[in-house]
């Protein structure tokens, strides 16, 4: 095993996977990014310095087999290492429950639950021979509220931070570390998702709303300085913060400014 440590992401070809594969390449890490954007993915690689601070794969996550052999491959060339994986891969769709297509509803439970679960089952192996190894789940804000407009995808995260919360018990027991980071909105590609009955998108009501947007550079913070706590759970934003606060000791008033904006047409958090 090397000195180097190695970290495998999810969702790397953009976004919020860009910005921490960006970040754990200028701390000295060997750093794997896994995407299914075989375009995004050759930009990545030359965005972190080139072969010499990582490697790509295509890997589709939800499928158990590529995670399998993504890893195996990964693993062999860090000399064994996986510090630590981040499961960041994940999708969203922008509309009324009735409005999103059952292909809607089945790739976001696919890809941001089943995809999540796959990639702790395969690491868990090369996790427990990596002493001090963790594994980190990016769930959402969303997670701490049920929005309009976004009923899937909240239950989808909100079941990556009750995964996250059993999988810290479980894996205390291997040594594993277990973090989940729960960002607010953040400018990255998953904003574009839109509402097809209105093709009305997630940033503009955002932006008409005047819901504050934090940077990708934030977050990938975030999720690097977790890696140094021994808190399970990290919120990027400070709204986000603001909103956990109001939702474990003013949780009423927090449903109804949901359902304000929800009558006024604008977005979650304005």
């Amino acid at each position: 095993m090397t000195d180097r440590k190695a970290v495998f992401i999810t969702g790397a070809a953009s976004g919020i996977g860009l910005g921490t594969a960006r970040r754990f390449a200028r701390e000295g890490w060997f750093v794997g990014m896994a995407d299914i954007n075989a375009a995004g993915l050759k930009a990545a690689l030359d965005a972190i310095g080139g072969p010499a601070n990582g490697a790509t794969y295509l890997l589709d996550v939800r499928d158990p087999d590529a995670w399998r052999d993504g890893l195996s491959v990964f693993t062999a060339a860090s000399g064994g290492r996986l510090d630590a994986l981040i499961n960041n891969a994940g999708v969203a769709a922008y509309g009324y429950l009735e409005e999103q297509s059952d292909d809607e509803v089945a790739r976001q439970l696919d890809i941001n639950i089943k995809g999540v679960i796959a990639g702790a089952r395969a690491a868990l192996p090369y996790l427990k021979n990596t002493p001090g190894a963790q594994l980190i789940n990016v769930s959402s804000c969303a997670s701490l509220y049920g929005a309009p407009k976004m009923s899937v995808y909240a239950a989808t995260k909100f079941a990556v931070r009750g995964l996250s919360e059993s999988l810290d018990i479980e894996f205390a027991r291997f040594g594993i570390g277990v973090k989940c980071i729960m960002p607010w909105f953040i400018d990255t590609p998953i904003l574009d998702a839109g509402a097809k009955a209105t093709n009305e998108k997630m940033s503009d009501a955002l932006r008409e709303g005047g819901t504050p947007v934090y940077s990708v550079e934030e977050c990938a913070g975030v999720i690097y300085d977790s890696l140094g706590s021994k808190e399970l759970k990290h919120i990027a934003g400070g709204r986000g913060r603001q909103l956990a606060f109001m939702t474990r000791f003013f949780p009423g008033l927090v449903r109804g400014q949901l359902a304000k904006a929800a009558r006024e047409g604008k977005a979650p958090g304005s």
